[in-house]
């Protein structure tokens, strides 16, 4: 079949990890080609063993998920071919690698386990009836998985510049905070000598008021008995 596997394109969490991938569900692809009675199995192989694998006879025939490590392939997912139709409600993403409980149970079974190293994989949908395989799609183009940094192999230097950065930030922060405070005693100096001028001017109209307007011009007294006659003697001979 022309069909040929691939990681799904839209956003999706998770959609490749270190020991899983998600993969685009094949509708459609198997319609006019199962029986009510098939199954569609997912071949996994590494990139480099993709040319070697050989599809199995019958379903005893098919390679297990242990036998990975030695076999450099082995079959999973094995599905209903009903639930690749173009009417299916099932969900349209598959997730290769999700069942960790696996590595555990130590079982014959097909299962599908944590993926071991980050590969490249290539995969393959396989149909299979009782009579053993009908019809295949390509193999995909290599899947990657992401691969875990140790910690011994993380470089202290970003910790370092992000140190310097820090500093470098105070620095500047300490350097803005002077200058805010030079320009705001600046101001309030300016606007300091304002006011006293403004003040000077008020109390030199005040003091201009007061000599001008509130004193009234010294006029003659009366001068007391006994001092208005000079000589003095004139008075008292009188």
């Amino acid at each position: 079949l022309p069909y040929v596997p691939h990681v799904p394109p839209m956003a999706l969490l998770g959609k490749v990890t270190a020991t899983t991938f998600a993969l685009e569900r094949p509708r459609c692809v198997f319609d006019g080609h199962a029986d009510a009675s098939d199954a569609v199995w997912l071949a996994v192989a590494f990139a480099n063993a993709s040319a070697t694998f050989r599809n199995p006879v019958s379903r005893a025939d098919v390679p297990r998920y242990k036998q990975l490590p030695t076999a450099r392939s082995y079959m999973t997912l094995e599905t209903a071919a009903a639930a690749y139709s173009c009417s299916a409600p099932d969900p349209p993403v598959l997730r290769v690698g999700a069942d960790t409980a696996c590595r555990d149970q130590g079982r014959q079974d097909p299962c599908n386990g944590p993926l071991p190293s980050p590969g490249p994989y290539r995969v393959k949908f396989l149909l299979m009836g009782c009579r053993g395989p009908k019809a295949e799609t390509r193999w995909s183009e290599p899947i990657l998985l992401r691969r875990a940094v140790s910690p011994s192999t993380i470089d202290p230097a970003p910790t370092r510049r992000g140190s310097d950065v820090v500093v470098i930030a105070s620095i500047l922060a300490s350097l803005g905070a002077v200058l805010a405070t030079a320009v705001l005693g600046a101001l309030g100096a300016k606007v300091w000598r304002f006011l006293c001028h403004q003040d000077l001017g008020t109390d030199a109209f005040i003091r201009r008021s007061y000599r001008t307007h509130h004193i009234p011009p010294a006029l003659p007294q009366p001068l007391p008995p006994g001092c208005g006659c000079n000589p003095p003697g004139l008075c008292r001979s009188a």
